[in-house]
């Protein structure tokens, strides 16, 4: 089984996103996943240009010479795809949204209608589960609302997201010894995406867990 996240910070391997991202591919890889962790920051990306020589001219692929043919290949080849972004204006990073839209090469210019919801038909039938990992430096879940129905179109398997998201990374020994607690809980559920292919009740409510109190929060973060 082979996890793939797509990380869209801009702080890439630095970012609290990768935090949880790196201990739900550590559970994955204790289940004997194959797992890979794709900082988009790093990547060449171009804008997708509206040309439509992907459906056209060229189908299934773009004319543009970048690395995003690389990254289409690997996002085909897994099992679980995953889309992990900070909350930037209550949506996912700008990063985050140009490799989103640069997967337009893997529709085709069909239209097809489910209970009056339109959208463009898949080329190839999809094989790969979603995910969405994402934090918000905020206390609260309502930054995570456009999130939800924004990846509510690809259906996904599991979403986590973590307000309060700059105690991630605090070195103050209490908050350390909570946030480790929460991150046994991520670790926990990639172990359980490779083993069954699904995270149980348990282990989600786990996943919603509170990091410090809000007023503490606030406080914290001097704001």
């Amino acid at each position: 089984m082979k996890f793939i996240i797509f990380n869209g910070s801009p702080a890439g391997a630095n970012s609290n996103t990768n935090v949880i991202s790196e201990a739900f591919l550590n559970g994955a890889k204790k289940a004997g996943a194959e797992t890979e962790n794709i900082f988009l920051i790093n990547k060449k990306i171009g804008h997708c240009k509206g040309c439509f020589a992907c459906w056209f001219q060229t189908p299934g692929k773009c004319v543009m010479q970048d690395d995003m043919a690389e990254l289409l290949d690997k996002y085909n080849s897994a099992d679980v795809v995953c889309f992990a972004t900070p909350v930037y204006t209550w949506n996912m990073t700008a990063a985050l949204k140009n490799f989103v839209d640069r997967l337009a090469p893997l529709k085709s210019p069909l239209i097809v209608n489910t209970n009056d919801s339109f959208d463009l038909a898949d080329s190839k039938t999809k094989t790969q589960q979603f995910m969405v990992i994402s934090n918000c430096g905020f206390p609260g879940n309502n930054n995570f609302e456009t999130m939800k129905a924004v990846f509510a179109a690809c259906n996904p398997v599991l979403e986590i997201y973590r307000n309060c998201g700059k105690l991630l990374m605090s070195q103050k020994k209490e908050i350390k010894k909570t946030v480790n607690v929460y991150l046994q809980a991520v670790e926990q559920a990639g172990f359980e995406m490779a083993t069954q292919n699904y995270v149980s009740d348990e282990t989600k409510t786990k996943l919603e867990m509170q990091l410090m109190s809000i007023p503490d929060y606030v406080k914290y973060i001097g704001m």
